[in-house]
């Protein structure tokens, strides 16, 4: 596996966006601005209006319409993908072949074949590669990886993770949007949402030797999966239930992680308190999420590339065991 730098990098890291779209907004784009030793100077959309307007709003001194023109620029040292996942590996490619670290949005691919592709160009390269899964570096979570690696609730035994969401109005409309568009993400809600929480797990109890799954389509309001479950086994032993429907009729989001002497339980969306129970006590703790809710994961992708021996939590390397994950539950679907 490769995780680490070819080259340290000094002084300041030049970065270029492809996609300035609606997640760059906040959660992400300002936080290239706000780190220390980074800063901003392209971004790219097809849309010249759009994009000229985001330059404009955010600061940015350059834009561009075509993606080659920004990630060949001179001036741009680093690129961060903020496109739809379909994309990610077209970009990528391109971006590892002209030699500069990366982040790319989650999940990395719509297909585990296709992740590997990318892992393997920027390792063969040995070019940073950071991917977008930044509850990893949230401390509201980092506050439960303490908790588990204290051993708070003892050994781990199991978790589960309930996520339920009503069909929203672009889906009763009958709209196109991409995020259920079986081309772009099979999986439909379950690719955009749920590797999120399947990757933060992950990182909390180690990776994933077994794993099960039945998906189907119960709603018929787009072409995409909108019912998924799953049974798995972590290499520690631990056991792992996972339940996702998005036509519902209310939203849930919980997350409980049983131990010989207690659970934890949380969200992954919600910001809401973490709720320790163990010796017949109950603990609630609520850590605020940043603004820019990107922040942390920024900032610490700044400490590998400028720092010495620090690994990022969110590599191409972890993305990649993600990915065959989630091709495992959707492998068997009806």
């Amino acid at each position: 596996m490769y995780m680490g730098n070819k080259v340290k990098y000094s002084g300041l890291i030049r970065w270029g966006i492809i996609g300035c779209g609606n997640v760059t907004e906040v959660k992400s784009g300002p936080a290239y601005q706000k780190t220390e030793g980074f800063q901003l100077i392209a971004v790219m959309r097809r849309d010249a209006e759009k994009v000229k307007d985001y330059a404009k709003r955010h600061g940015v001194k350059k834009y561009y319409t075509n993606a080659d023109e920004l990630i060949n620029d001179d001036e741009v040292d680093a690129i961060y993908i903020a496109t739809p996942p379909d994309t990610h590996m077209y970009y990528a490619l391109k971006v590892a072949e002209a030699g500069k670290p990366c982040c790319i949005e989650k999940p990395l691919t719509p297909c585990y074949k296709d992740s590997f592709t990318i892992y393997e160009s920027f390792k063969n390269k040995q070019i940073p590669l950071f991917v977008a899964y930044y509850r990893r570096s949230l401390p509201r979570f980092n506050q439960v990886n303490t908790w588990l690696k204290n051993k708070t609730i003892g050994e781990i035994r199991h978790v589960s993770w309930q996520l339920s969401r009503m069909p929203n109005d672009i889906d009763l409309s009958g709209k196109y949007n991409w995020r259920t568009d079986p081309k772009i993400a099979p999986g439909g809600y379950f690719d955009d949402l749920a590797s999120h929480g399947i990757d933060l797990i992950i990182y909390l109890l180690g990776n994933i030797k077994n794993v099960f799954g039945i998906s189907l389509n119960q709603q018929h309001l787009y072409s995409a999966k909108d019912a998924v479950t799953a049974c798995w086994l972590h290499e520690s032993g631990a056991t792992g239930i996972g339940v996702w429907n998005f036509g519902c009729d209310h939203n849930e989001d919980r997350v409980e992680i049983f131990g010989s002497k207690g659970k934890i339980e949380f969200s992954v969306f919600k910001e809401e308190p973490l709720i320790l129970s163990c010796n017949d006590k109950q603990e609630k703790v609520f850590i605020e999420n940043p603004k820019n809710i990107q922040l942390y994961h920024v900032e610490n992708m700044k400490k590998q590339l400028l720092g010495k021996d620090y690994v990022h939590p969110s590599t191409g390397y972890t993305a990649i065991h993600t990915s065959w994950v989630m091709d495992k539950i959707l492998a068997a679907g009806l």
